[in-house]
């Protein structure tokens, strides 16, 4: 039972110490000179997929590399069918055209790119599957260049301020927020894994189911909280762009880093995951064009969460 207590107890630490890390961070650059603007994306991407990061670098350094791949799947259909569906509910969201024909197709490539490396089995006619480090090194270069376009096209991004942290803080304040922000990750990751492991094994059934629903719906909370928030003020740049970029950021980032510490075994079950990511990033891409163009509208939104309500239930029985 204090396991279980534990895991909730570090959601809790896992975000706010995202939250405390991130405005730290945000006020660090200010001090430093560096634009508002042009930390917008940046901050905001990095900042809520912070917990994914310490969940699957946590995950990876246990072993439990189960958790990793789960996490990162779930996570981007929970932000794309979960977060967009009430982002757009509680207003229609317009999207730029740089958001529609770049970054959308590229959220896709990212999906695809990893079920291409991790089918060694159908592809190679290798004896297992799994992302190697070479496939984590693989996606550290494409993170590499989402960085240099995303610094690229900050300054266009409406509204980016709204979602960062003064930048007058003192000097020793910044280095105060940030430590207790980084403590409370570390050691939020660790009860949250923990409680996830024990919990899969309570149940009978596979980590990365676990990692698929409990662990991805918690780890993407500050993404929701983000996007409501931004669709509530109508900056519909933040809104989506902070859903796009993260799966972005999740896949070439943090699942490239995973895979770098520790290769992490595919099971094939897994590609239907995948499907439902690639099916729900070109769901996002067609809606662009149905209804009012570049914009999610309410009735849209409703079928994502309808998708997300039946992906989840399938999850579940599925398993059993």
């Amino acid at each position: 039972m204090l396991t279980y207590v534990l895991m909730v107890v570090g959601f809790v630490l896992v975000i706010k110490g995202a939250d405390l890390f991130v405005s730290g961070a945000s006020a660090l650059a200010k001090r430093l000179g560096v634009s508002e603007l042009a930390i917008g994306l940046t901050v905001v991407a990095f900042g809520t997929s912070l917990p994914e990061l310490a969940v699957n670098v946590t995950a990876s350094v246990q072993g439990n590399v189960g958790i990793t791949i789960g996490n990162i799947l779930g996570s981007n259909i929970a932000n794309i069918l979960l977060i967009l569906g009430i982002s757009g509910v509680v207003f229609p969201l317009a999207v730029t055209k740089g958001t529609v024909w770049k970054e959308i197709p590229l959220s896709l490539l990212a999906a695809l790119l990893v079920g291409i490396m991790a089918n060694d089995r159908f592809i190679d006619r290798a004896a297992t599957s799994a992302l190697t480090r070479i496939d984590g090194l693989v996606l550290l270069c494409f993170f590499v260049i989402f960085l240099y376009y995303t610094a690229s096209i900050a300054r266009a991004v409406a509204g980016a301020e709204q979602v960062l942290a003064p930048g007058t803080a003192a000097p020793a304040r910044i280095g105060v927020l940030m430590v207790i922000g980084f403590v409370g990750l570390i050691l939020g990751s660790r009860w949250v894994v923990s409680g996830a492991v024990k919990l899969a094994t309570a149940l009978g059934i596979r980590e990365s189911v676990v990692g698929l629903t409990i662990v991805a719906v918690g780890t993407s909370l500050p993404e929701l909280a983000t996007s409501v928030a931004a669709a509530y003020r109508k900056n519909a740049d933040i809104a989506i762009g902070n859903v796009v970029g993260s799966n972005i950021f999740n896949i070439f980032f943090i699942l490239g880093t995973s895979a770098l510490i520790r290769p992490i075994p595919f099971e094939p079950r897994a590609n239907l995951d995948i499907g439902v990511l690639l099916v729900a990033s070109l769901l996002l891409f067609l809606c662009m064009f149905t209804g009012k163009k570049r914009i999610l509208d309410r009735w849209e939104a409703v079928i994502f969460l309808g998708m997300y309500a039946a992906y989840i239930v399938f999850v579940i029985v599925w398993t059993n």
